[in-house]
């Protein structure tokens, strides 16, 4: 089953799960107060999510004039992408991650990690982005939302609910029904929404690694990902752990299994499914920093300056600077 089709099922799934927790707590009215209170909160994240969660990281816009290669290097692969250029930002992390977020593809923003530029070489960084612009492209960052917005209102509706279901006489299961809505709704939410998450993450790296041209740099870019994630603690995303979701690997110190409770797969998996395409994929040059460019957009020479770069806290200029 594609990860498109599997992705609708579940989202069909925690649907009908919300209008199951509105009749739960108040029959037909319940649902009625259930539907209005999602829809509430999907119109609220539709036109905000995207700034919350940029500031949420202290994320910093990256402008052409701060990394000329870089913005190109995104410029290209957003071009090969059929998309239009992304806003750039930079999140002051030593831990190497990326994430995408925006309501449509003329409203992305795509936030990098100073430790990704920092630590990895281009064509590592050329995965990453290609990755991110893949979400852009599914509209993946439109259908976390409103998954997280759901399941949000399943735990919100459940707890307020379960205030005043035990006295509504339109409660069909009386304390039983009450008790399914706190404690088992909530609970299959986050599990489907983790499900959703996991399967768009196969879906971006398959993109990812055409948009990029080969699934190699991807490939190597998520076992330096998961290395760095056990080393370096990203302090922002252990602040704000709903929005871990959203990265390329879970920021996060802990699991990183293929398991019910994980929001990414695991990074073995996913290193495994890109070299099993590799296989029979035939190596593509990559969208490059010029029309010049033979051998991909890291190889060029760095562009003068580059040492005043807003990532470079230590002094550090990293493998491409």
């Amino acid at each position: 089953m594609s990860g498109y089709a599997r992705t609708a099922i579940l989202m069909a799934g925690l649907t009908a799960l919300f209008a199951g927790v509105g009749y739960l707590l108040g029959g037909q009215q319940g649902m009625v107060v259930a539907f209005l209170v999602a829809a509430g909160m999907n119109v609220f994240s539709w036109w905000n999510s995207d700034r919350m969660v940029l500031r949420m990281h202290h994320a910093q816009p990256i402008g052409p004039g701060d990394d000329p290669r870089l913005y190109q290097l995104v410029a290209g692969l957003a071009a090969r992408a059929g998309l239009p250029m992304p806003a750039l930002y930079l999140i002051h992390e030593d831990q190497p991650n990326a994430f995408a977020t925006g309501r449509s593809p003329e409203r992305a923003a795509v936030a990098v990690t100073a430790g990704l530029l920092s630590m990895m070489p281009e064509e590592e960084v050329a995965g990453v982005i290609a990755h991110e612009l893949a979400h852009i492209r599914n509209h993946d960052t439109l259908i976390m939302t409103i998954t997280a917005s759901l399941a949000g209102a399943i735990g919100m509706v459940a707890q307020f609910g379960g205030l005043f279901g035990r006295r509504d006489r339109n409660n069909p299961l009386g304390g039983i029904g009450v008790l399914l809505a706190i404690i088992v709704a909530p609970l299959v939410a986050m599990l489907v929404q983790m499900a959703i998450s996991r399967s768009r993450e196969y879906e971006a790296d398959r993109l990812g690694a055409e948009i990029a041209g080969h699934p190699r740099g991807l490939a190597n870019a998520l076992q330096r990902m998961e290395a760095g994630r056990h080393a370096i603690p990203n302090e922002s995303a252990e602040a704000n752990p709903a929005t871990a979701h959203l990265f390329i690997v879970n920021p996060l110190s802990g699991a990183g299994t293929d398991s019910l409770f994980s929001t990414h797969p695991s990074t073995e998996n996913r290193v495994r499914a890109l070299m099993e395409m590799a296989g029979g994929m035939p190596l593509r040059q990559p969208a490059g920093l010029g029309r010049g460019a033979s051998h991909g957009p890291w190889a060029g020479p760095p562009p003068r300056g580059a040492a005043g770069r807003p990532w470079d806290r230590r002094g550090r200029r990293g493998p491409w600077a």
